[in-house]
């Protein structure tokens, strides 16, 4: 297993704006925007002591499902790589990455190339995908992509190992005297981080992954969840501690002036310190910000303010 984090300590991270628009989270300026306000909220994250920054992915999104989602979903190999040449310490997290959909020594390729060209500030992020015509579209059995995901991570660690010609043998991927370089620059290889709440995806998670990044859960949730996840991890005989994600309520610095919903955090640094400090609580190692923003300008804005104001009350 493969830890990244500090130990001991809450870090905070933040999925990217603009490369996924969907309408149930997309702020209304996003529409609009483009690579130069990705490359300006990167470096700001970067500046601020932001963990990571993060892309999702989605291939192709059916009509029917259009509406909600949007069809804008950047790849995350392109944007994350366009992003570690703009960028020095930040990690690079896919938020998820579907790699059920891809032969595991595609994405073994693509990935190991984004971890040797950023220097070695990939996590790999993966999940198990949700949007049936995708992978219908793709020739993937939709109906079992869990089992397909479970064998392709395994495939995955094999392949982003330290051996220049790994060897895998599964039930759907076999590979062996076969090279791949550049390797990538982390050691023994890079975080596999696995996404999703639900039965399947913990059961993943606990048992096959360095890291665990939940979806939806609420605050209230994530303790019995986190204890499952560290039951399981235990069941299976994974001594090693498991890096446990949250994404934490969308969150403003300072007084809004503007409606920025019920649920947001706001105010005073410490306020909204001391909220988030809960989650350390419940044994999180890492929280993910979604900062409300008008424009690309007062995002900026927030997030040095994140960094500078509230980042250092995190950890008493």
């Amino acid at each position: 297993m493969v830890r990244v984090l500090p130990q001991g300590r809450l870090v905070y991270g933040m999925q990217l704006p603009v490369q996924a628009q969907s309408g149930l989270f997309a702020e209304g300026w996003e529409a609009g925007a483009g690579p130069r306000d990705l490359v300006a909220v990167a470096r700001a994250a970067d500046r601020a002591g932001f963990a990571y920054v993060a892309c999702c992915e989605h291939v192709a999104v059916p009509r029917r499902l259009a509406g909600a989602m949007g069809t804008v979903w950047y790849d995350p190999v392109a944007t994350l790589s366009y992003l570690a040449a703009v960028t020095e310490r930040v990690r690079l997290l896919s938020h998820v990455a579907v790699v059920g959909l891809r032969h595991p020594l595609l994405s073994a390729k693509q990935y190991a190339t984004l971890d040797r060209l950023s220097g070695g500030r990939l996590i790999l992020g993966v999940g198990a995908g949700h949007v049936r015509e995708e992978f219908e579209a793709l020739g993937v059995d939709f109906g079992r992509r869990g089992a397909v995901l479970d064998e392709t991570v395994d495939a995955l660690k094999a392949a982003l190992g330290e051996e220049e010609f790994p060897e895998f043998a599964g039930e759907r991927f076999a590979f062996g005297g076969l090279g791949q370089a550049p390797r990538p620059v982390q050691r023994p290889r890079p975080p596999v981080w696995v996404g999703g709440s639900s039965p399947a995806a913990v059961r993943r998670a606990a048992v096959r992954g360095d890291g665990w990044l939940p979806q939806g859960d609420r605050r209230d949730q994530l303790p019995r969840q986190i204890g499952t996840v560290r039951r399981l991890r235990a069941e299976a005989g994974v001594a090693e501690p498991i890096e446990i994600g949250a994404i934490a309520e969308p969150v403003y610095v300072g007084k809004p002036g503007w409606d920025t919903g019920r649920r947001t955090l706001t105010g005073a640094p410490e306020r909204i310190a001391a909220s988030l400090r809960e989650y350390a609580a419940m044994g999180v190692d890492q929280i993910q910000v979604r900062l409300r923003s008008r424009d690309r300008a007062e995002l900026v804005e927030q997030v040095a303010a994140f960094g500078a104001e509230v980042g250092p009350l995190l950890n008493g």
